[in-house]
């Protein structure tokens, strides 16, 4: 089986995708990051993860109509792909059993 290797903020990224639902865009995106993670956080940033994620095949993208309130712009919705459930679930299960593989006590004895 090949493994799914993703960045830290790749997989932040894609996990914040997947709690957002359907009406997901940039900005929702860089809000939720920055409210989950506590980081502060350049929009440029994020879009330049998206466009990156989805030429990996993780996630995929299309353009809403166009609104008053943007001055015609249209917003880019992006979505979870099956290849970008699948890579968060792989590393779920990577971790999990990272975890599980720490000794009971040990992770006491080193902050301790």
């Amino acid at each position: 089986m090949k493994r799914t290797f993703l960045g830290e903020f790749e997989e932040v990224v894609l996990l914040v995708l997947a709690a957002c639902g359907d009406e997901a865009y940039g900005v929702i995106i860089w809000e939720q990051l920055q409210q989950q993670t506590g980081r502060s956080i350049t929009i440029s940033a994020v879009h330049a993860t998206l466009y990156r994620l989805e030429e990996k095949g993780y996630l995929s993208s299309q353009l809403g109509g166009a609104t008053a309130e943007r001055g015609g712009r249209r917003k880019r919705f992006f979505a979870l792909t099956a290849l970008g459930s699948k890579a968060l679930l792989e590393i779920q299960a990577m971790r999990q059993q990272l975890w599980q593989a720490i000794p009971d006590g040990k992770l006491q004895l080193i902050g301790g």
